[in-house]
């Protein structure tokens, strides 16, 4: 602690990341990255990149980013907005969106930068308890809240939310601003992007971390109504006007270019997933339902830190919350077959030996 610190600095608690091993020995299956690399395109768009033109700033807009966007989305360029990764583009929609009004409200298990963020930036909040079954009931929501954010599937849970319960939300809200942060869209649920046009309150919030494998990039986008986007814009050119460099620009493209690679390597997670998914209920262990490439599960033997704890043993790991409604609870990535083989076969011996 120093006493230069700004008064607000002291007493807040920064967002935890899952662990980033730097040996490669361990089957990582605790951060939600994808099982499998990105296309060879985007491999390719990069190296070809990699030139003389890296001694220049890259497009403050991303021009080619957003128009690319727009198409597969089919919106217009003007509805879209790009950052370093999505966390950086929900920290920009919270300060454009959502500060100087009333509560903004969110999910009691939710993402945990959600708090984080509203801390820093003085925003009132409103906790809103999952129900018994860990989903999210939007009439439990009071008729006040200046805004709402959730994942869509919820993360840590999986559990998705039907489009027709998010565009109710947005219709019956018109004056709060709906924020949707669908990192896991892919893998299972219902995009609202299709709503944008519809609903000038309504944010969805995508990555290419996940179904596309591009973590290691840090590329997310907004999509929305234009004056919502220009809001971003403000903040962004506030801050720091070239977020996204020029060789994720060109990797982001490519990635979108190549749909056949993206869904290939979406069905094989999914296969993935349900092979998990079947392997740990026959182990005894209680599975929420899942659309993410992730699952939440706990088994009635072990308690999520020591399950946690015996399957590092094992050279496997995964991520456990201290949250008294999670602390039961395991969430385990995805992985690849061989992964998943592995994930359960060290289970059925830890079972063995307790």
């Amino acid at each position: 602690m120093s006493r230069f610190w700004s008064a607000n600095i002291a007493d807040l608690e920064p967002y935890v990341p899952g662990e980033q091993p730097r040996g490669t020995q361990l089957i990582k299956l605790n951060t939600n990255e994808s099982a499998y690399p990105p296309s060879p395109r985007v491999v390719a768009a990069i190296r070809a990149a990699a030139d003389d033109k890296l001694r220049l700033y890259p497009d403050p807009r991303a021009s080619e980013l957003c128009e690319v966007l727009a198409a597969y989305h089919q919106v217009q360029p003007s509805q879209v907005f790009v950052g370093n990764g999505s966390d950086e583009v929900l920290g920009f929609a919270f300060m454009a969106l959502l500060r100087d009004k009333g509560a903004l409200c969110f999910p009691d298990i939710s993402y945990s930068f959600y708090p984080v963020w509203a801390k820093l930036l003085a925003i009132d909040t409103q906790v809103i308890p999952l129900n018994d079954a860990y989903r999210i009931d939007f009439t439990q929501y009071p008729e006040d809240c200046s805004g709402i954010i959730f994942p869509n599937p919820n993360a840590p849970t999986g559990i998705a939310v039907p489009l027709t319960v998010v565009e109710k939300l947005a219709a019956d809200r018109p004056e709060s601003v709906i924020i949707v942060d669908e990192a896991y869209v892919d893998f299972g649920a219902e995009s609202a992007v299709a709503l944008v046009n519809t609903y000038p309150n309504l944010l969805v919030v995508r990555t290419f971390s996940k179904a596309r494998g591009l973590a290691g990039l840090r590329v997310g986008y907004a999509i929305g109504h234009a004056d919502l986007i220009e809001g971003l814009i403000r903040v962004k050119d506030s801050f720091n006007s070239y977020p996204l460099d020029l060789l994720a620009q060109k990797g982001a493209v490519a990635s979108i270019q190549d749909d056949a690679y993206f869904a290939e390597t979406v069905t094989k997670t999914c296969a993935c997933r349900s092979l998990m998914v079947e392997g740990l209920v026959q182990l005894g262990f209680e599975v929420l339902p899942s659309a993410a490439n992730f699952v939440l599960a706990h088994h009635p033997m072990m308690t999520g830190e020591l399950a946690q704890q015996q399957l590092r043993s094992f050279g496997i790991i995964v991520r456990h919350f201290r949250s008294p409604r999670l602390s039961s609870w395991l969430r385990i990535t995805v992985g690849d077959e061989q992964d998943v083989n592995s994930l359960i076969e060290s289970l059925k011996q830890i079972l063995a030996q307790s």
